[in-house]
């Protein structure tokens, strides 16, 4: 076991400060009042080498799996809704990588990015009005006519929604079987049927664009359900005598894929706060001496800077897990998303504290990230959805171990009996 990074990593995490001070931190008041897509910082990312095809073949790449998880913190420490406009195409790629054929991955992927100067984004369009975490009580749904799915329905809260050069439309196509008769397509912008709701205007996270979708009647060929047909047909056969189908759903294994990428993203915005504080504390006196000399102080600075290193931690470990194909049975990922979620928010808070009326001005940066940190407990599954995972989780592991354990005795007894 080694905690040391990598000279690689080290020099990244360095690249993406670097990325996040020079270009990010500039404008990304003007971004959080205009609530515009900023189009000039996406540009930049993939100028640095940070956005695109090139820039997510190299995450692929990294045997740790830490350098989505540095790249996240780093550029949300920079701003989180400028992060998001950067990385947002990134859970509609990781949809169609987590579903499609080969072929679909090679023809969609790429469209989520754009290729060369050109910039194209993605959108992955699950949550629902009345179903958000609950990917079950999906009502979107999608109809075979011919060799072409018919799509009808709404969706809510969806990053790039409408503005996407390609949608992944989650649906469900036999209601009788819940997320079971789920699928995934793939809707390319422009597609007669689909357009873009109510475009909402946010709390935080100001520079992510955040729109309804509506689908009426909108048709996609056949080849655009991800997986493909057959599968599909194979997959809802099984659920239909009451087998186990693999997994619960789509849209739940690409939300694993992500859940400790966005722990990394809520530390960011953590990470940010803590370091501008130390810096306001070690130059605002009192009493003839910086505020960060007092003890009550220090008391409280020891607490953050601790909570942050744990779910620092918590996201490392499930960012390696995940990469190196270790099962995360526990909840390693939920863990790690609803740690990180609620140690933003609450370091956040904390530090507003320490700076005094002060912090509840806009001149005060503290105010926008206490504003960006609140999504990170709502989104991708609430901190009260990652609760209720973990434990479900937590208790299949513990039952499991149990089964073990009284096959062992059980096994042991045999061998005496035989001997």
């Amino acid at each position: 076991m080694d905690f040391r990074l990598s000279d690689e990593h080290v020099e990244f995490k360095k690249l993406c400060r670097r990325f996040a001070a020079e270009v990010i931190r500039p404008i990304a008041p003007r971004y959080d009042r205009t609530e515009e897509v900023p189009w000039e910082a996406i540009k930049a990312a993939r100028e640095w080498g940070l956005h695109g095809l090139d820039h997510m073949q190299r995450m692929a790449a990294d045997p740790d799996g830490l350098m989505t998880a540095i790249y996240a913190e780093e550029l949300h420490w920079g701003c989180a809704g400028i992060a998001l406009a950067i990385q947002g195409s990134g859970l509609a790629a990781a949809g169609i990588a987590a579903s499609g054929t080969p072929e679909q991955i090679m023809r969609w992927v790429p469209e989520c990015y754009g290729t060369g100067d050109e910039i194209k984004l993605g959108a992955y369009a699950v949550t629902e009005p009345g179903a958000g975490s609950d990917v079950r009580s999906l009502r979107t749904t999608a109809r075979l006519d011919g060799d072409e799915w018919v799509l009808n329905g709404t969706k809510v809260f969806i990053t790039n929604g409408g503005i996407a050069d390609v949608t992944v439309v989650v649906a469900t196509v036999d209601p009788e079987l819940g997320y079971r008769g789920q699928a995934s397509f793939v809707v390319p912008k422009g597609t007669p049927g689909l357009r873009q709701g109510k475009k909402e205007s946010k709390l935080g996270i100001r520079a992510s664009h955040t729109a309804e979708i509506v689908l009426e009647d909108c048709r996609v060929p056949m080849e655009n359900l991800l997986g493909g047909y057959d599968k599909l047909q194979r997959k809802l056969e099984r659920a239909r005598r009451g087998e186990s189908t693999g997994r619960s759903s789509n849209a739940l294994a690409t939300f694993e894929m992500t859940r400790p990428l966005v722990g990394a993203s809520a530390l960011g915005i953590a990470q940010a706060a803590y370091e501008w504080t130390l810096d306001y504390l070690e130059r605002t006196y009192e009493g003839g001496k910086p505020l960060i000399e007092h003890q009550r102080i220090q008391q409280t600075i020891a607490d953050v800077a601790t909570e942050i290193e744990a779910a620092r931690l918590l996201v490392w470990r499930a960012s390696w897990m995940a990469r190196n194909g270790v099962p995360l049975t526990g909840g390693q990922g939920s863990m790690a998303k609803l740690k990180a979620g609620d140690v933003a928010m609450w370091a956040t808070a904390t530090c507003m504290d320490l700076v005094g009326p002060y912090a509840q001005t806009t001149d005060c940066p503290l105010e926008k990230w206490y504003r960006d940190a609140k999504i990170y407990q709502i989104f991708e599954g609430t901190a009260q959805v990652q609760r209720l995972v973990i434990s479900r989780l937590q208790r299949e592991e513990y039952r499991r171990r149990l089964a073990e354990a009284a096959e062992l005795v059980r096994s042991q007894e045999r061998a005496e009996a035989a001997a």
